[in-house]
């Protein structure tokens, strides 16, 4: 290990806390998003009004612009009158242009109390005739000939103001041969007026939306709020419910987009009630399995307490020590069960794994209980592996529990059979050569708690239950007939046949399945 820094355990000197860099300031990380508590009825406020909140400013400036083209038009069908106007007093006599502008005419034109009215007319060769000589020109156009009588707008500056000039090129009077001859004349109006009248409408289409906003901001919260009332009372109602009342959720009184989610509560009450009601029964059965050896093991104790003679005392307590050989057995199958149907909820990982060695090292282990019962306990083993998934230790559970039935229903010198199949599909067999199981019985000995009516052998009926529980997590078939190589007619004997799924296809970075040796 490194020293720790001195700083960590003890006052450095001048020099050394000199040397060493300060220490940064690390912020604190933020918080996961993931365990905020988001607000449905903020959530569509947002999408709603964000939206319309970012459209308000467009709709303003797209109606300032619209403002502004409406208010260019008349002042711009004014401005070409006045260019047409004074086209008309421009001619050329002998080769001269000339205008018959009158003052009152000159005055009429500039006339306007609100903006400066500029004109100009030029001559075909640059030279001024009347008007204002610093107006600025139109840029030169190939098509100003062809366009000769037209009037043509363009926005430019003058004395550092703003302008609309509108202009046209007067065609002139020539003699046959010569080259035609065009006259400029330009009318310019600064924009005041035209700012007045966009500011005008702009207020008029404006100030009604700031009354209109607040208005339709409360009608989408009422509307809103309205429309997740349902959701307020449902919440009522599942809070008015009892803390047992698992019933279903009435969903016609709730809106279509809102019954998936309530078919899906009822499911899981559905699921949660079946649950209950078989953890209730199972905790009354093996309280009521539990009884009957406790019972037992009160008795023979009270029985020994009173005896006096040591032979008698020995057997009571013998029979103290099967009785607690008996639930201990019981508790051991309860909490197998247990453990095989919370299985989904453990998360224990299915591993692929080889069927045989699985089942010989399982035969191993009960080969000394074969000895004590006097019956032959064999394994038939396929000349192939056989490839299975599955978690180990719930099908060691499994195995034990079809192993340990049969030798309890074998009788003395009978034989038990463990075989593995192979194929397609793993398949797992149990033999006994018992007493076997009638066809009418054959689906209920699967229950729990369930014994064969006249049935003299020790058991609790948890055994086939574990089976086809850790049967159904591994997603087999537990199927159940006589012995076909029974040979006495009274002794049937029993054929329990597991048959696993198809293992999935095998990854590069699969795991070696475990060995049981």
């Amino acid at each position: 290990m490194s020293p720790q820094p001195a700083a960590a355990t003890e006052t450095g000197s001048p020099a050394e806390t000199a040397l060493e860099p300060p220490l940064e300031y690390q912020p604190p990380a933020a918080e996961a998003d993931e365990g905020v508590q988001h607000s449905l009825f903020g959530e569509i406020l947002d999408w709603m009004l964000a939206p319309l909140l970012l459209l308000w400013p467009m709709s303003i400036a797209i109606t300032y612009l619209v403002a502004k083209a409406i208010a260019n038009q008349p002042f711009d069908h004014a401005l070409e009158d006045s260019v047409t106007v004074l086209a008309q007093q421009v001619r050329s006599v002998d080769g001269k242009v000339i205008k018959s502008l009158s003052g009152s005419a000159r005055d009429i034109l500039r006339a306007d109390d609100i903006d400066n009215v500029y004109f100009q007319i030029q001559g075909p060769r640059g030279e001024h005739i009347d008007g204002d000589r610093d107006m600025p020109l139109p840029l030169p156009d190939e098509d100003d000939k062809s366009r000769a009588g037209s009037v043509r707008f363009r926005n430019d500056n003058m004395h550092g103001t703003p302008v609309r000039i509108a202009y046209s090129h007067v065609r002139l009077e020539r003699n046959p041969g010569d080259e035609p001859q065009l006259a400029l004349v330009q009318v310019a109006e600064t924009l005041e007026k035209r700012a007045q009248l966009a500011n005008a409408i702009i207020k008029g289409v404006i100030l009604p939306q700031f009354i209109i906003l607040p208005i339709v901001l409360a009608l989408v919260w009422f509307a809103l709020a309205r429309g997740l009332s349902p959701l307020a009372q449902l919440q009522e109602r599942i809070r008015a419910r009892g803390s047992d009342d698992l019933s279903p959720i009435g969903s016609n009184q709730v809106p279509e987009e809102i019954s998936p989610l309530v078919r899906s509560l009822n499911e899981m009450l559905s699921r949660l009630s079946l649950s209950i009601e078989m953890q209730k029964r199972f905790i009354a059965d093996a309280a009521h399995q539990m009884r009957t050896p406790l019972a037992g093991m009160r008795m023979q104790s009270e029985l020994a307490l009173r005896q006096t003679d040591s032979g008698e005392i020995h057997r009571s307590l013998e029979q103290l020590a099967k009785s607690s050989e008996a639930a201990t057995r019981l508790v051991n199958q309860l909490l197998a069960l247990a453990r095989a149907e919370n299985q989904p909820q453990s998360g224990a990982a299915l591993l692929p794994l080889e069927l045989s060695e699985l089942a010989r090292s399982v035969v191993q282990d009960w080969v000394q209980a074969s000895f004590a019962h006097r019956i032959d306990l064999g394994f038939e083993a396929p000349p192939e592996p056989v490839q299975i998934v599955g978690n180990p230790t719930m099908l060691r559970e499994l195995l034990s529990n079809l192993i340990d039935n049969a030798l309890r229903y074998t009788p003395a010198g009978g034989s038990v059979t463990v075989r593995v199949r192979g194929g397609e599909r793993g398949c797992l067999e149990v033999e006994d050569t018992g007493p076997g199981i009638a066809p009418p019985e054959r689906e209920r000995v699967f229950e729990r708690f369930y014994r064969i009516l006249g049935n003299s052998a020790e058991g609790s009926g948890l055994g086939l239950a574990i089976v086809r529980e850790i049967a159904q997590q591994h997603g087999a078939e537990v199927d159940l007939f006589n012995n076909p190589r029974a040979t006495q007619p009274k002794l049937p004997g029993a054929l329990f046949r597991l048959t696993f799924p198809l293992p999935p296809a095998p990854q590069e970075d699969d795991h070696e399945p475990p060995h049981y040796g």
